[in-house]
């Protein structure tokens, strides 16, 4: 079981995560949100911020991936998209300036949620609160 941590205020990452249940079929992923109690639990454990909520992380056999290195082992697994994860030949530095562009201006672009998203009855299973 994967975990993927995003900011759970974020329009844009709710949306991604909509994407994410929808064309994963295998149900390989459990969601939780970098605001919950794992999410920060996590973030601290790792040295990241607690506060500057700027990246998605996947938790895959215990070791925690980031920024498009995230997004693109996410992609790897979902129905119709696993050629995403051809991008991962790009350097690091490229593919992260890019992830960076749209981290930086998802609130000003996509907008911000007053609260976490919280899952449907159907997909109560899948988050990790």
């Amino acid at each position: 079981m994967d975990i993927i941590f995003f900011d759970g205020v974020c329009n844009f990452c709710n949306a991604s995560v909509n994407f994410v249940i929808d064309h994963d079929s295998a149900r390989r992923y459990r969601f939780a949100s970098l605001q919950s109690e794992l999410g920060q639990k996590t973030l601290q454990e790792n040295g990241y911020s607690t506060v500057e909520l700027s990246t998605i992380l996947l938790l895959r056999n215990g070791k925690l991936y980031q920024k498009s290195t995230a997004a693109l082992e996410i992609a790897r697994y979902l129905k119709g998209w696993s050629w995403l994860y051809g991008f991962i030949f790009l350097p690091r530095f490229i593919r992260d300036a890019v992830y960076g562009l749209v981290a930086r201006n998802r609130y000003r672009i996509f907008g911000k949620s007053e609260s976490c998203r919280i899952p449907t009855p159907e997909e109560r299973s899948l988050f990790i609160v």
